[in-house]
């Protein structure tokens, strides 16, 4: 029983450690002579706590390399390794710049905490630096006929490699830079900062455009695919109306202009001239009815025609009649009575 109680008591001070822990983010990888920043998490109750970045992956054999007490330089950019504690993010970070490759390894972000039977609080991080080429993206998509740009990154020991652009499987398109470090054409534009980055734009993409390209930086290389999609088309979309909806839209008048009236004036005279005569014959023909009918010898001029209807009539039957008066009216009026 003594025993296990001693092991307890051993474990004791590891227990914030493992509870309590700080996070760093794990693995971390960068290229040669460029520069990282690890973000290290902590809990509240170690906000004033002092904090410390060291190199190790054991806290007896950690080398510390920057603490939140030590000294901090005017121009952390400068430095090789910089920290800062951010309280009100409950975080502090820490920066390394021109990172080599010996510069690879185990590192531990630590709290420490006072007291006999406790132990800082750490989380470890593995940083890879690696000296050859990286690509930001490895896949690039982009509209037909639009552009896309990808961006190679390279190390310090090949700033001043030649750089080249190359579609996979036909050596002879590869596009070299020049003394100036660029390449332009109508379709491709290359540009090398010298630093390390090189940077490569495809313009006016076509759909055959579409493959796996390769940069280069000296002979290290680093596969990117180009993807090209076809640019969309307009499409014909059917509208149903509804019975409120529908309706008989007609074409906006045409304006009257001199041309058209004159090409239509000759069928607007004859209409007006047809129109004229039907008025005219029409009012003739009133004015005889109303002249007849208003006229003082009017029935004398009915009694007449019906007279001369009676005597036509009459004299039809005259041939046949051997009876002759002397009396003119006598013999009309017994020529129509028989």
């Amino acid at each position: 029983m003594p025993k296990l109680f001693t092991l307890a008591l051993s474990l004791l001070p590891w227990i914030p450690a493992i509870l309590c822990g700080v996070n760093s983010g794990g693995e971390h990888a960068v290229l040669e002579g460029q520069s990282l920043t690890v973000p290290c998490h902590y809990e509240p109750q170690y906000a004033n706590h002092v904090k410390y970045w060291c190199r190790g992956k054991t806290r007896e054999f950690c080398t510390s390399l920057a603490r939140t007490d030590g000294t901090h330089s005017a121009n952390p950019a400068e430095d090789k390794v910089s920290i800062s504690d951010h309280k009100d993010q409950l975080l502090f970070s820490v920066t390394m710049n021109n990172l080599k490759e010996g510069d690879s390894g185990w590192y531990m972000c630590g709290v420490e905490i006072s007291g006999m039977w406790t132990a800082d609080v750490v989380t470890y991080a593995h940083i890879k630096v690696v000296h050859g080429l990286s690509v930001v993206n490895s896949e690039v998509s982009g509209e037909e006929g639009s552009s896309v740009t990808v961006e190679c990154l390279y190390g310090d020991r090949y700033r001043e490699s030649e750089k080249r652009w190359c579609r996979s499987g036909n050596s002879s398109s590869c596009l070299l830079t020049g003394s100036e470090g660029s390449y332009e054409d109508t379709s491709v534009a290359i540009s090398d900062d010298r630093t390390r980055t090189f940077t490569i734009t495809l313009k006016k993409l076509q759909l055959r455009d579409t493959g796996w390209y390769w940069c280069y930086a000296g002979q290290q290389k680093i596969a990117v695919r180009v993807v090209v999609t076809p640019r969309p088309t307009t499409t014909a979309v059917s509208v149903t109306l509804t019975p409120s909806q529908s309706a008989v839209r007609l074409p906006p008048p045409r304006s009257i202009t001199q041309q058209s009236w004159d090409s239509h004036s000759h069928i607007m005279v004859s209409l007006l001239l047809c129109a004229s005569i039907i008025i005219l014959v029409g009012m003739a023909i009133l004015a005889r009815q109303l002249w007849r009918r208003h006229s003082p010898s009017y029935p004398f001029l009915e009694r007449d025609t019906e007279k001369a209807r009676i005597n036509t009539h009459c004299v039809c039957d005259l041939q046949n009649n051997a009876v002759i008066f002397h009396n003119r009216d006598s013999q009309d009026v017994h020529m129509c009575l028989a």
